[in-house]
């Protein structure tokens, strides 16, 4: 089932999308503001997004902006406004349709299904293989381009800081000794050199936690060792 992100300040408008969208066998998810959609369009995967051109905290030129950045599914832009340049803006952005307010909701499901079929015919014919992720919680740890991103920001890690994350974010809630992890992570035996972990494991802390005293994610047992919290 395909997903849509609906993002939309007019809450009348975005229930009736999002109702019609539903009954041609959509999953759809609303936001009311820039910010939050471009948050949630970032943190999770979507097959498509129709996005509202004036919304409150970041307007849609800005949200597609920063999702074309990272992400290449399609963008459908819907304004009230009917001026070209606001046409050509969007489109020039990213956006691959523009559609003008008001509209009827069986023109919008239809020019959905319209991109969703050219996107995979796209993806079916030139896309590269989709890289292997791992997401957690607002952590996107891209395996295949060992990149990592935190609430959709990139943060830098060491080679040895990305297995790490990576070997306790595919086995979440399992908890690992020191010399567990050592062992899987530096593939040799752990004589003397357990610090190495706990080291690691208070750099990966300051860059993926709030709050290093309070960890969210990596979890301390103290006397065994640490687990990943779901």
């Amino acid at each position: 089932m395909s997903r849509i992100l609906i993002i939309e300040d007019e809450v009348a408008i975005a229930d009736l999308e999002k109702d019609y969208l539903e009954l041609s066998d959509f999953q759809v998810e609303i936001c009311h503001t820039g910010d939050e959609g471009l948050k949630l369009a970032l943190k999770e995967n979507f097959d498509l997004i129709i996005l509202d051109l004036m919304l409150p905290e970041m307007d849609g030129f800005e949200v597609c902006k920063k999702i074309r950045e990272q992400k290449n599914i399609p963008i459908l832009m819907v304004s009230a406004k009917k001026d070209d340049i606001d046409k050509i803006r969007g489109l020039g952005l990213g956006a691959d349709d523009y559609l003008t307010k008001p509209f009827s909701p069986s023109e919008l499901v239809a020019r959905v299904k319209a991109h969703l079929a050219r996107y995979e015919r796209l993806v079916g014919v030139n896309a590269k293989p989709r890289n292997d992720i791992v997401e957690i919680r607002g952590i996107r740890i891209d395996k295949t381009a060992r990149r990592v991103y935190v609430e959709g920001k990139e943060k830098t890690f060491t080679t040895k800081e990305f297995d790490l994350l990576t070997f306790l974010a595919e086995n979440p809630n399992h908890v690992f000794t020191k010399e567990e992890l050592f062992r899987h992570i530096w593939d040799m035996d752990s004589i003397g050199d357990i610090a190495t972990v706990t080291v690691h494991i208070k750099k990966i802390r300051e860059k993926i936690e709030t709050d290093t005293s309070k960890p969210q994610y990596i979890e301390t047992i103290w006397g065994v060792g640490y687990r990943f919290k779901v």
